[in-house]
């Protein structure tokens, strides 16, 4: 009998192949608002290797977030459970996608051993789709969170959720496994769905947020968008009001970077003042906390933001 020995190595696949054949985009030069500092502090290496140790993604380094070195550096670092590769396929996003593995049983635990070699006071635990699994992924959030609160109970917890799409009952269990925030970010404006979330539907990600509240009032709920996408500032006006009528109490907007010339491009880079003043408006409209900035990202600076919220939700009852 013959053996034979395939000894070249596979070519490792594509990060996204539903972009492989798109033509790629012109680049715009950042100003420099957007330019932050590498990573490479004591602080950062150490969280590198608790989150290496414990066999844990993250979105920090998986979606490129330009924050990774300020957060790291301080030991923040937000987990991404279910595995690193997702099963959308979004204009923005630098996740991979494809078809995930399985459910790594343990991966709750170990997200709470890293919680507790961090200490962190404030954590957040986001993921990526699973539109293949029969209730999204909605109960493997819930035992994360279970198991962090069991090995970490003063640890606030924050959830950022993909949207369930179609996964009856699924917005239930993770509400029921009582987060202290729960996050599902809209990310655009609705005439940019098709082109920038092409999977998801605006109106039931607002319906998401919304059902949160009915399940539970005294949970606080956020959201975010990014701009520089080729939006109108009228539309992101709606989407405030839109936030508004379901409740939303923390609003986040950031600027939206390419990851590779095949993502959707940067129309333009929206300046400081335009944040500003998108702070001010949202305020106006009632959110009790917002983040508004270039830099902005959903789990930046959560815990101190969280703090901040809490604060603001007690001040606004002693009125």
């Amino acid at each position: 009998m013959a053996v034979v020995i395939d000894t070249v190595a596979a070519a490792p696949a594509p990060r996204h192949p539903e972009k492989a054949h798109r033509p790629e985009t012109p680049a715009l030069r950042k100003p420099a608002w957007i330019r932050v500092k590498a990573p490479g502090s004591p602080g950062y290496a150490e969280t590198r290797r608790i989150v290496r140790e414990n066999g844990l993604h993250t979105v920090c380094e998986e979606a490129g977030c330009p924050n990774i070195g300020e957060c790291w550096e301080k030991k923040h670092a937000t987990f991404m459970i279910m595995g690193d590769v997702c099963t959308r396929a979004c204009a923005f996003c630098n996740v991979k996608t494809g078809l995930p593995g399985a459910l790594d049983q343990a991966e709750p635990g170990h997200v709470a051993a890293a919680v507790a070699k961090l200490g962190l006071a404030h954590v957040v635990v986001t993921s990526v789709d699973r539109d293949d699994l029969d209730d999204g992924g909605a109960e493997h959030f819930a035992r994360t969170i279970r198991a962090i609160r069991t090995r970490n109970a003063a640890t606030t917890i924050e959830v950022l959720t993909p949207d369930f799409l179609r996964k009856e009952g699924a917005i239930t269990t993770v509400v029921d496994a009582r987060p202290d925030v729960f996050n599902h970010n809209l990310e655009t404006v609705p005439s940019k769905y098709l082109t920038v979330r092409p999977g998801a539907r605006y109106f039931h990600s607002l319906r998401l947020l919304q059902q949160v509240k009915e399940r539970d009032p005294s949970m606080f709920t956020k959201s975010g968008i990014m701009v520089g996408l080729g939006e109108e500032r009228n539309e992101v006006l709606q989407v405030m009001d839109d936030l508004r009528a379901a409740q939303v109490d923390f609003l986040t907007i950031g600027q939206y970077l390419q990851p590779t010339r095949r993502h959707h491009p940067v129309v333009r880079f929206v300046t400081p003042d335009e944040f500003a003043a998108y702070a001010t408006i949202a305020y106006a409209k009632g959110f009790l906390m917002v983040s508004s900035s270039p830099l902005t990202r959903s789990s930046h600076h959560a815990g101190e933001d969280f703090a901040r919220l809490r604060a603001a939700r007690e001040a606004k009852r002693g009125r």
